[in-house]
């Protein structure tokens, strides 16, 4: 899988975290804050082999203007 670098959030700061990718499936891979919080996590039906991501709205709005 080929990974196209999109944007990062402007509070990455030195780490490129959170950050979004295009892939070369017609996908997007999603670098953020891995979710730890219960409460969040009680509100989902997460599967062994997946898991959630936070990330700030600057990331996601990016895909609003260029995609």
């Amino acid at each position: 899988m080929k990974l196209t670098f999109i944007r990062k959030t402007r509070f990455s700061g030195d780490t490129n975290c959170p950050s979004l990718y295009l892939t070369d499936r017609g996908t997007y891979v999603v670098q953020g804050w891995r979710v730890t919080d219960p409460e969040a996590l009680a509100q989902l039906d997460i599967p062994g082999h997946e898991t959630v991501v936070e990330v700030p709205q600057d990331v996601l709005a990016e895909i609003a203007r260029n995609h």
